[in-house]
């Protein structure tokens, strides 16, 4: 069983799905994805868009459907006498599930370890009490479980594969066929995969794009995460010039000038791309402050976290307003020598995050423990 809870996790869950049964086509992976997981063969009892919460007081209010899920998934081991569970990220959930199927005596991997090492860093106590192997992507990760006595393997990060692998449509073909204007670089906006992360976001940052395209001569571009139903920006069309790209994100990072992009994957995958960016997060105002009291880093965005520099700014809740948007795009745009400075910086991100031939990667190792069972 595979379970990943949002957008970033059914893209990797995807890339391991399909390594796994490349390398073992017998294997049967039940559990919860969304459609890119379910395209490489995920029997999916839930969708990830049941999960998308956001927030402490959202997840309190999902409860009780928490609950009913998670009695579903025990089931559904039970039926198909499951030994082997892989645990996405989504600590929230899915911590809380490996208490429950410790007492089965499921093995259990945590692949894409919860950032505990940024804030919440009591979890590491229940993760070596609960999990079995953790297969994490970033090279300091292994350190921080290592001092923590937990068993833990550095896998490589799964993006460094999957852009290699991707096949890019040429930005004449993607330009034309988008309808773009060819004269006009783009500025692209990544407003997140739930629909609160968007609602609570994109109001300040089209505002902020749409001041920042008319000044420096761009045009925006929203990338609308698969999961998310793009009529959520209909309200804005009617005061703000925007065009709404789905399933092409890895294009619009290639080919754009510059990004405003919420806080998440997307800012680790734009600094492989050397996309210049600012990074916007906003959330209620009770989580902010549940997070601010647990938080143990200074910076929010990976790629800073990666490289130990404030590559690019971070404008965080209340910062995250349009005024401040417009000013801080500004000041990078205005200034080819900073551009470069970010670009400059980001190379060195690929080399920081892939795995080396002779390591074992996820997928080798999580047949390893079904075989062993």
């Amino acid at each position: 069983m595979i379970i990943a809870g949002e957008a970033s996790g059914d893209m990797h869950g995807a890339a391991l799905v399909k390594d796994i049964l490349e390398k073992d086509s017998s294997i049967n992976i039940f559990g919860i994805g969304g459609d890119k997981m379910i395209a490489e063969g995920l029997k999916s009892e839930y969708h990830i868009k049941d999960l998308a919460f956001l927030g402490f007081t959202e997840i309190i209010r999902h409860l009780p459907f928490i609950k009913k899920v998670q009695r579903r998934l025990i089931e559904i081991i039970k039926e198909n006498n499951i030994r082997t569970v892989v645990l996405i990220d989504y600590p929230g959930f899915n911590l809380n599930l490996a208490k429950k199927l410790k007492k089965l005596g499921i093995k259990i991997i945590y692949y894409i370890s919860p950032q505990v090492w940024a804030w919440g860093q009591k979890r590491v106590h229940k993760i070596r009490r609960l999990i079995d192997k953790m297969l994490v992507v970033f090279p300091f990760e292994k350190e921080f479980y290592q001092k923590h006595n937990v068993e833990v393997e550095y896998v490589g990060h799964p993006l460094i594969k999957r852009i290699s692998e991707y096949e890019f449509e040429s930005e004449v073909s993607f330009r034309k066929r988008l309808n773009l204007d060819e004269k006009k670089e783009i500025l692209l906006i990544l407003p997140g995969s739930r629909n609160h992360e968007i609602e609570k976001i994109f109001p300040e940052v089209i505002e902020a794009a749409s001041k920042i395209s008319e000044k420096h001569n761009l045009q925006t571009v929203v990338a609308c995460a698969s999961n998310i139903d793009e009529t959520i920006f209909d309200e804005y069309k009617n005061e703000f010039h925007f065009r709404i790209v789905k399933e092409k994100t890895y294009e619009l990072m290639k080919y754009s000038k510059f990004g405003i992009i919420k806080s998440g994957t997307s800012t680790l995958e734009a600094g492989l791309f050397k996309l210049p960016f600012v990074v916007v997060y906003s959330t209620s105002n009770l989580t902010y402050k549940i997070m601010k009291s647990l938080i143990k880093v200074d910076k929010i965005a990976m790629a800073n976290i990666i490289l130990k520099d404030n590559v690019v700014p971070e404008l965080i809740q209340h910062e995250a307003n349009s005024e401040n948007i417009i000013k801080t795009v500004d000041e990078i745009l205005s200034s080819e020598q900073r551009i470069r400075e970010i670009k400059n910086k980001f190379s060195s991100l690929w080399d920081e995050l892939k795995l080396s031939d002779e390591n074992p990667n996820a997928a080798e190792i999580i047949i390893q423990y079904v075989n062993a069972n």
